[in-house]
């Protein structure tokens, strides 16, 4: 027979319990459900970017470093040089390296497609070596040609390759070599890639007469015999090989990646946590108003035998449930933006850094578990002060009216404020941590936190003043009263007033620093595009070039004054990092800055020694490789090297990575590469561009030529700037609707609060259109110090973001602008919203009887 367990006391109180706080959040939200509807829609919407944007950087980073690895397929190790091409003659002395079981010569290219926006990656390799290594990147012949994979005129396409250039095999496709187009014969596809992988394969030999690099090579895979201790042959070798040369893993590959679209990922997940940020704050204030309006309840509860604990508890798993249901509903909501995004707008979320991937969202359990404990914890903590003042609150005195403002009290003290903004001044001033601006966004969280915690004391000190001042002249009674009802009651104003500072702050913030970049961009192209008309063989790759006939050619075409020479380069100081970028221009070295925006002082020819060749860095160089003004150092350019003296930095804003600029005739000199990529043309007085364009274009490479003009240029490059900020725009604006809808919802409940308030005013005589002046004043006044306040909270965090992340996240700087006109509409909109909204919600306050809301005092 089954036994009955007897019912002990304590089971009857923890059940009690229990169905009590069941009963306490069922009447509370049935109360007022729009309230909590509100918070969770807060919290479900700040849950969803963060984490939308995560499975989208994550999906595009993983497919984007499978792609890479799938390059180096069974590869041990990988010797690339310091340049983009080195000589073969060191494929047999790496072959026959002891410990080296295989080794697969490989010739990597960015090939320029005539037509096509961006490059198509050519690999030639040797078909015997490399079906050992990297077997996947075999192309599959048809069985009438099996000898295809060695013909000088056939080439090998992906899937998404021959997608992308609607070239089945059998068919030709046209590709840039120099200034001339190479037919090549699709012979086949590819044994395996990855979706949307966009790759060629050829024979190395061909591929090597046919882009003019005969004897040129741009890495060799090695596969180490059993047993040979990986780390140590790849130091070993490195000294031997010396700085020519740099051997690299597949986790260099990965490393590279990451450094390169860090800071981009970093920033779009901090700026999608803004939102939650702002849910946080109002879950707060949704929290700690609805403690001051049960506060008598919360009483009579101590009164009949509810302990401290349990009330704590109630208001803390109230708030907790509400981060619950929000984050939920956030993870599914994230996961169907995520897949909405990546079908229609791609993986680059106006980045660029993942280009010619199809990633697909997958669950991943971390990152889910990570924003369910992020919507949780903030809605803990946003209840937590509202519990600790009403689990302290003294039964006897909460329940007399009148003592709301008392329950807020402690909000007022300066000091928690103070430190706060203290310590984000410290961790402005720190250095990144793992290239990372950390310290910077914490600095932004504390100047936040900090200013929202002074609006208490900012609000009785200026509403006292006003107050005082009104009292001394005769003013409307209705002003009398608004002023008299803010001065003596700033906590709960305060919390009305702190979605409307967050909001405006961070609008601030946002808006002065992508202004800010905007015009330092403008400024920057408008220095550096000094030139007529612009001129470029190979938009994109890197196998398009003019010949120096060719440029004796083109600077004796009528009408060009001077033709300006460039050849971009790259050069690989670091294998786990991006490569930078080296530029040979024709550099005045006694004015550098007529062709660069140099940011500090520069060195005179006179004091470099004889064998130094002056270079310019960027930026980046400095913060990525600590090269300092002065500053001497070898460089693997050329066959063999030199001294180096950094004599300037100039700003860049294409480069992140780090880039150097360096004298044409010196690199010339170094490397015996005569050829060059892009060229800047002065116009001759009198002649115009477009007939000088038309002339260059009778050349007879004048079709592998593109043009430009200066006000195209920055035209284009200001509408790439405003696209990659595109998804900046969007979260703000997302943050501004928060920071709104908190406006409406604290002005709501704090209205529907005071109706007793409003029905000892109707007793005295006060109409209810005199009420609703009184709301619309208190509304228009509290947002205007609002708005006051705000400003200098979100030009304060500008400094931080503009001095501080920027400089950390991309190596640049820029100089400071406020747009007046944007921040001026934004901030008119947000105080007639506020004036409304007081109005809207006072409407069905004072519709309430008036003796029946005094009677609740009785």
């Amino acid at each position: 027979m089954p036994v009955n367990k007897p019912v002990t006391q304590s089971s009857r109180r923890i059940a009690g319990s229990r169905l009590l706080a069941r009963w306490l959040l069922g009447a509370e939200w049935r109360s007022h459900p729009a309230r909590a509807i509100v918070a969770i829609a807060t919290i479900a919407l700040g849950v969803a970017l963060g984490y939308a944007v995560q499975l989208i950087n994550s999906a595009a980073f993983n497919e984007f470093s499978a792609a890479a690895k799938s390059l180096s397929g069974e590869a041990d190790l990988q010797v690339r040089g310091a340049q983009p091409h080195f000589d073969e003659s060191w494929y047999p002395r790496l072959a026959t390296e002891a410990g080296v079981a295989l080794a697969s010569p490989v010739l990597d290219l960015d090939v320029t497609v005539p037509g096509q926006s961006a490059a198509l990656k050519v690999l030639g390799i040797d078909v015997f070596r490399a079906s050992r290594i990297t077997p996947e990147l075999i192309g599959v012949p048809s069985a009438q040609r099996p000898l295809d994979t060695l013909s000088d005129d056939a080439i090998f396409l992906s899937p998404a390759a021959q997608q992308w250039l609607h070239a089945a095999p059998g068919e030709h496709v046209a590709l840039r070599s120099g200034t001339s187009t190479v037919q090549f014969r699709v012979a086949g596809g590819i044994v395996r890639t990855r979706p949307g992988q966009r790759i060629a394969v050829m024979d190395i030999a061909a591929a090597q007469w046919r882009f003019g690099l005969e004897g040129k090579l741009s890495r060799v895979d090695l596969q180490l015999e059993r047993g040979v201790d990986r780390d140590r042959f790849k130091r070993e070798l490195q000294e031997r090989l010396g700085s020519q040369l740099v051997v690299a893993e597949t986790r260099d590959d990965e490393s590279r990646t990451d450094r390169l679209s860090r800071a981009y990922r970093i920033n779009m997940n901090v700026l999608a946590l803004v939102a939650l940020f702002t849910g946080a704050f109002l879950v707060f204030s949704t929290q700690a108003l609805a403690v001051v309006r049960r506060r008598a309840q919360f009483a009579m509860l101590r009164v009949l035998g509810f302990t401290r604990g349990q009330l704590l508890r109630q208001i803390l798993m109230e708030g907790a449930l509400l981060g619950v249901i929000g984050s939920v509903l956030g993870l599914a909501l994230g996961y169907a933006l995520s897949s909405v995004a990546l079908r229609f707008f791609g993986s680059d979320l106006g980045g660029g850094y993942f280009p010619g991937v199809q990633p697909h969202v997958g669950f991943e359990p971390v990152a889910s578990a990570v924003f369910l404990a992020l919507g949780v914890g903030v809605s803990v903590l946003g209840s937590l002060v509202p519990a600790l003042e009403a689990a302290r609150a003294r039964p006897a005195a909460a329940l007399k009216a009148g003592s709301e403002e008392g329950a807020l009290a402690r909000l007022a003290t300066p000091w928690p404020a103070l430190a706060c903004l203290a310590v984000a001044g410290i961790l402005a001033l720190l250095p990144p941590l793992f290239d990372v601006p950390i310290l910077g966004y914490l600095a932004v969280a504390l100047l936040l936190i900090g200013g929202i915690a002074l609006m208490p004391r900012c609000t009785a000190i200026v509403f006292t003043a006003l107050s005082r001042r009104r009292t001394k002249r005769r003013t409307r009674a209705t002003t009398t009263l608004a002023l008299a009802r803010l001065a003596n009651a700033p906590g709960q104003a305060s919390i009305a007033m702190g979605g409307v500072l967050s909001s405006f702050a961070l609008i601030v913030a946002m808006a002065i620093m992508v202004a800010s970049f905007r015009v330092s961009v403008d400024e920057w192209l408008t220095h550096l595009l000094s030139a007529d008309l612009y001129v470029r063989v190979a938009p994109n790759g890197d196998t398009g070039g003019l010949s120096p006939d060719e440029q004796a050619a083109l600077a004796a075409t009528p009408g060009v004054k001077n033709a300006a020479f460039t050849r971009t380069s790259h050069l690989t100081l670091d294998p786990a990092r991006p490569a930078v970028a080296l530029l040979a221009r024709d550099i005045d070295a006694a004015d550098p800055g007529a062709l660069m925006q140099m940011t500090g002082p520069v060195l005179p020819p006179s004091t470099l020694n004889d064998g130094e060749t002056p270079i310019w860095v960027s930026e980046a160089m400095v913060d990525l490789y600590q090269y300092r003004l002065g500053q001497r150092l070898r460089l693997s350019i050329g066959a063999s090297g030199g001294t180096f003296v950094v004599a300037g930095i100039w700003r860049d804003y294409v480069r992140q990575t780090g880039a150097i600029q360096l004298r044409l005739a010196d690199y010339r000199r170094l490397t015996g590469d005569t050829g060059a990529t892009d060229v800047a043309v002065t116009i001759k007085r009198g002649a115009s561009v477009e007939s000088v364009i038309a002339s260059l274009r009778k050349l007879p490479f004048g079709t592998a030529m593109e043009f430009a003009q200066p006000g195209d240029i920055r035209a284009r490059t200001l509408t790439i700037f405003d696209r990659s900020f595109a998804v900046t725009y969007l979260l703000e604006a997302v943050a501004i609707v928060i920071g709104l809808f908190g406006v409406a919802a604290t002005f709501s409940a704090q209205t529907l609060a005071r109706a007793r308030e409003f029905g000892m005013l109707r007793h005295v005589g006060v109409t209810r259109r005199q009420v609703l002046v009184i709301l619309a004043a208190e509304g228009g006044m509290l947002t205007a110090l609002g708005i006051a306040v705000g400003f200098i909270l979100g030009w304060a965090i500008s400094l931080v973001l503009v001095f501080v992340v920027n400089p950390q996240s991309f190596h640049w700087s820029m100089s400071m602008h406020i747009p007046w006109s944007v921040l001026s509409t934004v901030a008119l909109v947000m105080l007639i919203s506020s004036c409304a909204t007081a109005v809207v919600a006072g409407r069905k306050a004072v519709s309430i009887d008036a003796v029946r809301a005094v009677k609740e005092d009785w």
